[in-house]
């Protein structure tokens, strides 16, 4: 079930050469970081789009596991991860997606001479076109 707030545990394993972090409940959402504040905001990012993908992608969202239930090794400790999806969202529906199109030379031309914003005149039209109010 979709949600706006998710809260994971995330097993962090601290090593000579950094912290590897991972969450039990998600295979393959990994992730590392230097130091605890680089590998808890790195662990974020992690979860925000693994579940942003899995949300985009219409799969299960899992259950979080209880904390209690998770067993650790020496090197290891459990680190709640507590991420809000709707800023998540909101960024990855406005985020530019790069488009190759064809138009005239002399119509290229003629824009690039005016100093023309392909990206924005293209925004424009399509919502136009669309009927889409400019945001």
């Amino acid at each position: 079930m979709k949600k706006d707030r998710y809260i994971y545990p995330a097993i962090f394993t601290y090593d000579n050469d950094g912290i590897s972090v991972e969450f039990p409940d998600i295979p393959g959402c990994l992730t590392c970081g230097n130091t605890t504040e680089e590998a808890l905001k790195n662990a974020k990012e992690a979860l925000e789009l693994n579940m942003y993908g899995l949300e985009e992608d219409g799969e299960d969202i899992p259950i979080a596991s209880e904390i209690r239930n998770i067993k650790l090794e020496q090197t290891q400790t459990i680190v709640l991860v507590d991420i809000w999806m709707i800023p998540v969202r909101d960024y990855m529906m406005n985020k530019a997606v790069k488009k190759t199109l064809t138009i005239p030379k002399w119509l290229n031309d003629v824009a690039e001479e005016n100093k023309v914003n392909f990206s924005h005149i293209l925004q424009n039209a399509l919502k136009e076109y669309l009927g889409i109010e400019k945001q």
